[in-house]
C-alpha cells in the first residue's frame, strides 16, 4: 500500500499536487478537513462529537480526527494507498496515525514536504487572497504568522519522519508541472523498492 503525507506551509501548492497525486496514483485523498466537514453532514456519531467541540471553538481531539480517519481507511479497504493533507500536525498525531496504520498492517510510505521561501509564500498567498475570499490570504502580517505557527508547530512532526527514513524535501517552487516531477521521481523510486 502507498500511503503518502503531503505537508507544506499555506501557499505551497499541496491542494494543487494533490489532485494530481491521486489522479496519477489511484490513492484516497484523505484531508482532515473534508473528513470533518463529511462525518457532521452526516450525522455520525463522530461527526456530532467533532461538532460539539468546533461549536464551542475548541480544537477537535486527535482521538476523534484519527477515529474519522480510521473509518475512512474501513470504507476505502481496496484502496492502493492513501494521501494524507492536512494530518498530522503534530507528533502526537504522527504517532497516533503510525499506530493506526500499523494496526491495519500498513505504515507511512513517504513524507513529502513541499519547501518554499517565506517571500514567494507570502506573494502566493497575497495573490490568491485577490480572488479566494479568504480574509487570512489578504493580511500580509497574518500570513507570515501563520508561516510562523506552522514552522513553530510542525517542524517536529518532520523530524519524526525523518528519524524514520522516510522524510523527503521537495521544491516548491518552479511550475506545477515541475514540482509534479520533483514528486513523482520520489514516489517511483520509492514504489520500486517494494
Amino acid at each position: 500500500m502507498l500511503n503518502l503525507i503531503l505537508f507544506g506551509p499555506p501557499g505551497s501548492g499541496k491542494g494543487t499536487q494533490s489532485e494530481r497525486l491521486v489522479a496519477e496514483y489511484g490513492l484516497v485523498h484523505l484531508s482532515t478537513g473534508n473528513l470533518l466537514r463529511e462525518e457532521i453532514a452526516n450525522k455520525t456519531p463522530l461527526g456530532l462529537e467533532a461538532k460539539n467541540f468546533m461549536d464551542k471553538g475548541q480544537l477537535v481531539p486527535d482521538e476523534v480526527v484519527i477515529g474519522m480517519i480510521d473509518s475512512s481507511i474501513e470504507h476505502h479497504k481496496d484502496a492502493v494507498g492513501f494521501l494524507f493533507d492536512g494530518f498530522p500536525r503534530t507528533v502526537a498525531q504522527a504517532q497516533a496515525l503510525d499506530k493506526l496504520l500499523e494496526l491495519k498492517k500498513t505504515s507511512i510510505s513517504l513524507f513529502l514536504a513541499l519547501e518554499v521561501s517565506e517571500e514567494e509564500l507570502v506573494a502566493r498567498l497575497l495573490n490568491r487572497g485577490k480572488t479566494s475570499g479568504r480574509s487570512d490570504d489578504t493580511n500580509e502580517e497574518v500570513i507570515r504568522k501563520r508561516f510562523s505557527v506552522y514552522n513553530q508547530e510542525t517542524a517536529p512532526v518532520s523530524e519524526h519522519y525523518k528519524k524514520l527514513k522516510k522524510f523527503h524535501h521537495i521544491k516548491g517552487e518552479g511550475s506545477v508541472d515541475e514540482i509534479f516531477g520533483a514528486l513523482a521521481a520520489v514516489i517511483d523510486t520509492q514504489k520500486a523498492k517494494v
